[in-house]
C-alpha cells in the first residue's frame, strides 16, 4: 500500500498492524505476572534496570511473604532484601517497596489508587509504573513510555522528543485513550522482537512501508581494509607518536 501522508495516517496503520501482530488486551499482553493492582504495582517497580522474567522469577515467593501492602510494610527489611536481591538496587528497591505499602496502607486504607494524582505521590512511583498499573491492573488511560516505546516512536516519527513525558504527550494526541495502554505493550513486544536497538530488522518488520525509519535495517557496508603494516608494527606510511616510540 501507499505510505500514509500524515502523521495521524501513519498512526493509524501503526496501531491497526501492531494489533494484527500482537492480538490481545493489556492484561493478556503484560509480561508480569501480578493477580491484582498491588501485585503488579510491585512487580513493575522491581523491574526497573531488571528483565521481566527475573522479576517473575522473585514475585512467587514474595508475595507468599507479604500477600498485600500491610505485610509488605511490616516485613522485616533483611528478609525482603533477601527475597529480591537479584533484581538488582535491591536496597533501594526494598526501602521503596515498604515506603510505598505504608503510604497506601496509611492514605489509601490499604487499596491501590487508580488515580495519576494518587499513585505518583507514592515512594518508588513515577510516571511510567503508575501508567502500567492504570492501564493494566484498572483498564484505565496510560501509555507508559519505556526505552522501546521512546526509540520506536521517534523511528517511526510519532514525536521528535527524547523526553519520556513529552513523548508520551505526543502519542496520546494520537491513540485513543481505550488503546494507549495495549499500544505501549506492543510496541514494547516489537521493539524486543523487530525494532531492536541495533540491529532492527526492517525486512521482517510490518511497519517498514510505513516507517521513514526503514532504511536503518539496510545491510552495514563493510569496513574499509587495515592498511598494511611495516615490521614495527607501524601503519605504512603513518607517523610515530610524539615520544618516537
Amino acid at each position: 500500500m501507499a505510505s500514509p501522508r500524515t502523521l495521524r495516517q501513519r498512526a493509524a496503520v501503526v496501531r491497526e498492524r501492531l494489533a494484527a501482530q500482537y492480538p490481545g488486551d493489556a492484561r493478556e499482553l503484560c509480561a508480569l505476572r501480578h493477580r491484582n493492582p498491588f501485585e503488579l504495582l510491585v512487580a513493575t517497580i522491581l523491574s526497573a534496570q531488571c528483565t521481566d522474567e527475573r522479576v517473575n522469577m522473585v514475585t512467587p515467593a514474595l508475595f507468599a511473604a507479604a500477600p498485600d501492602p500491610a505485610h509488605l510494610a511490616a516485613m522485616d527489611r533483611d528478609a525482603l532484601e533477601d527475597l529480591v536481591r537479584s533484581t538488582g538496587f535491591f536496597r533501594a528497591k526494598s526501602q521503596n517497596l515498604q515506603a510505598m505499602a505504608a503510604a497506601v496502607v496509611e492514605r489509601f486504607a490499604g487499596e491501590v489508587p487508580d488515580a495519576m494524582e494518587d499513585l505518583v505521590t507514592l515512594p518508588g512511583v513515577g510516571r511510567k509504573t503508575a501508567n502500567v498499573v492504570r492501564s493494566v491492573a484498572f483498564d484505565e488511560p496510560g501509555l507508559p513510555v519505556d526505552t522501546h516505546v521512546g526509540r520506536i516512536s521517534r523511528r517511526l516519527g510519532l514525536t521528535a522528543n527524547g523526553d519520556p513525558v513529552k513523548v508520551e504527550q505526543d502519542l496520546d494526541g494520537l491513540v485513543p485513550p481505550d488503546e494507549r495502554g495495549v499500544f505501549s505493550l506492543r510496541l514494547i513486544l516489537h521493539g524486543r522482537a523487530v525494532c531492536t536497538a541495533r540491529a532492527p530488522k526492517c525486512p521482517a518488520c510490518v511497519l517498514a512501508d510505513a516507517c521513514p525509519s526503514a532504511s536503518i535495517g539496510s545491510p552495514v557496508p563493510p569496513k574499509k581494509p587495515a592498511k598494511p603494516r611495516d615490521a614495527t608494527g607501524q601503519a605504512a606510511g603513518g607517523r610515530r607518536g610524539a615520544s618516537g616510540s
